[in-house]
């Protein structure tokens, strides 16, 4: 999109335009009807339209090529030029997306500037449009963990196709960094990728944000789909969609086209679509609430994004990533973490997962003392633990249980934990509680803890039949 596509039924104009904007170092191609424009353009966008409004012998006007290309290819600037100018036809075309509007005859060095003005608000959109995308959500994937690593190969797969992908997973488990992973190692990687809010929109604006609108007053209103042309459109937690909207992104799937809100003309785009649910899509069907013909086309490759709790050796790993994340961006303490420290995290419930995780780092970074490592202390723990003078503090539910039963609940959920803390790794889990693994097997299947495999990972828990036959 470096070159100059210049438009004009009179090719002395053209020719003349070429040959001055040739010798400024620009490279041009030249169109003398619609036709001939609309292919050049096809073929490939340019990286400014100069067009002239008059066009004889042609189908389509000026205006209705200004028209085309704003709609399907908006980032290229356009600069109108006519020898019939009037202050009508200059607003007609302002309105429908023209950078500037110039008469003939016109002067060579007033056609200049414009140009590079209009090349240079291109150029510096597209970089703020490609820097506000990194700036959102990182798109670096961090784990080693084999719930991980399952999910990293599944991801894998999908970046080398054009697949609709569906990611499921509890809230705040990382669903939209996986969606742009998938975005930065495919080949739209340097095309948009736009994210949906569907939770965040008003359901009787939806249809405006996502297709955009026309009107006399203020023109053309591009929508999030048009901005996500050849590239990536993300439907954060699609489940919100509201059943209206969801019949029309249907039809948008189907045919890869819309019309805006009030306009009137199809708008073509070329759209990756990728989606993601923490919510259980088929109960959603069966409620009524959710298009079983919109599943099936964006559930075309499922994949599971798995909870922090099943990836608790990654815990360590991600806490180091978001301290690192923290320091460049805001000058936080760039602290380790205790081996205290990490083993209290790897026992703690998560119900935010990964982005509870990272504000938590934030908290501890921000009001901590100092620079040395990160202590327990520092944690919060809102759970069974110790108090100020070293006693352990018994949940009411413990509390009023008899000694042995009390002690096998306990010894039940430590086991839990810990085996889950080390991804399932008996021999790891034996080692740190202190025990035989001959012995922590026995303990193991007299508790009735088992593990199975989840999400590619171990995951250890209670088998309640084998409970009730050694009770």
């Amino acid at each position: 999109m470096s070159d100059i596509l210049i438009v004009d039924d009179e090719r002395d104009i053209r020719e003349l335009v070429s040959d001055i904007l040739e010798d400024e170092g620009f490279s041009t191609r030249l169109a003398g009807n619609s036709d001939d424009c609309m292919k050049e353009i096809n073929n490939e966008p340019p990286g400014l339209l100069i067009l002239d409004i008059w066009l004889k012998d042609s189908r389509m006007d000026g205006i209705d090529i200004l028209k085309a290309v704003k709609r399907d290819n908006p980032d290229v600037p356009v600069v109108i030029i006519s020898g019939h100018g009037n202050i009508e036809i200059a607003v007609a075309a302002i309105k429908q997306g023209a950078y500037d509007f110039i008469e003939k005859p016109f002067n060579i060095d007033q056609l200049m500037v414009v140009i590079r003005r209009a090349m240079e608000t291109s150029r510096l959109r597209r970089e703020n449009s490609a820097l506000k995308r990194r700036e959102l959500t990182s798109a670096e994937m961090i784990g080693s963990s084999a719930a991980f690593r399952t999910l990293l190969g599944q991801l894998e797969k999908v970046t080398k196709s054009n697949g609709r992908v569906m990611l499921s997973g509890p809230a705040g488990s990382g669903k939209e960094v996986a969606a742009r992973y998938i975005h930065a190692n495919s080949s739209r990687a340097k095309a948009p990728f736009v994210t949906v809010n569907c939770a965040g929109v008003e359901p009787d604006r939806m249809e405006e944000v996502l297709f955009g609108r026309e009107s006399t007053e203020r023109g053309v209103e591009p929508g999030l789909l048009e901005q996500a042309h050849g590239g990536v459109v993300y439907f954060d937690e699609v489940a919100d969609m509201p059943l209206g909207t969801q019949s029309k992104i249907l039809r948008v799937l189907v045919d890869q086209q819309f019309q805006r809100v009030g306009g009137t003309d199809k708008v073509r785009v070329d759209l990756r679509v990728i989606s993601s649910t923490n919510r259980d899509l088929d109960a959603e069907i069966r409620a009524d609430r959710f298009r079983q013909e919109l599943y099936h086309r964006l559930n075309v490759v499922p994949i599971p994004v798995p909870s922090l709790e099943e990836r608790r050796e990654d815990i360590p790993e991600l806490a180091a990533h978001f301290i690192a994340e923290f320091h460049d961006a805001q000058g936080l303490p760039l602290r380790e973490l205790s081996e205290e420290a990490v083993a209290l995290m790897q026992t703690m419930i998560w119900p935010g997962n990964v982005r509870q995780l990272k504000n938590l780092v934030e908290r501890v970074l921000i009001l901590g003392d100092g620079t040395g490592p990160i202590e327990a202390r520092e944690l919060p723990n809102d759970s069974e633990g110790g108090n100020d003078d070293g006693r352990v503090v018994l949940s009411g539910a413990l509390a009023t249980l008899p000694l042995r039963e009390a002690r096998e609940a306990f010894e039940r959920e430590y086991l839990l934990t810990q085996i889950n803390r080390f991804g399932g790794n008996i021999s790891r889990t034996a080692s740190f509680v202190g025990m035989e693994r001959s012995a922590l097997h026995r303990k193991l299947k007299s508790l009735g803890v088992v593990t199975s495999n989840k999400a590619g990972a171990r995951v250890a828990h209670v088998d309640e039949e084998a409970t009730e036959a050694a009770q």
